[in-house]
């Protein structure tokens, strides 16, 4: 992919940007834009019905929007049409009892917090 401040369009719905799975059983994602030098990423990520992603750091923030569905994010309930910003080193676990889309922009990847 071209250097962030390239403009960059993207069939998201075509046949050619599958769902991947996640590490968590129900979570997949498409991945829309990843920066090689500094790890952000943009991503639509989905959360099958019942499906839990584990708690999980965030050193450079988060910012999520809900297209359609509900999540739990900690404490914070989601629905379309919400908007949640975590700052630099915000952690939570993720839930969704019927399922939803988001949009996802990470500064930095994840990090899964060791139980």
């Amino acid at each position: 992919m071209g250097s962030p401040s390239q403009d960059h369009t993207m069939r998201v719905a075509s046949i050619q940007l599958e769902w991947q799975s996640s590490s968590a059983p129900g979570v997949f994602y498409k991945l829309l834009r990843s920066d090689p030098d500094t790890g952000s990423q943009t991503i639509l990520l989905r959360f099958d019905a019942g499906a839990q992603f584990p708690a999980h750091n965030h050193p450079r923030g988060e910012e999520l929007f809900v297209i359609e569905g509900e999540i739990q994010v900690g404490k914070d309930s989601l629905t379309a049409g919400d908007y949640l910003y975590t700052p630099p080193e915000g952690k939570h676990a993720a839930s969704s009892a019927t399922g939803c889309i988001m949009l996802v922009t990470l500064g930095k990847p994840i990090e899964i917090i060791k139980s």
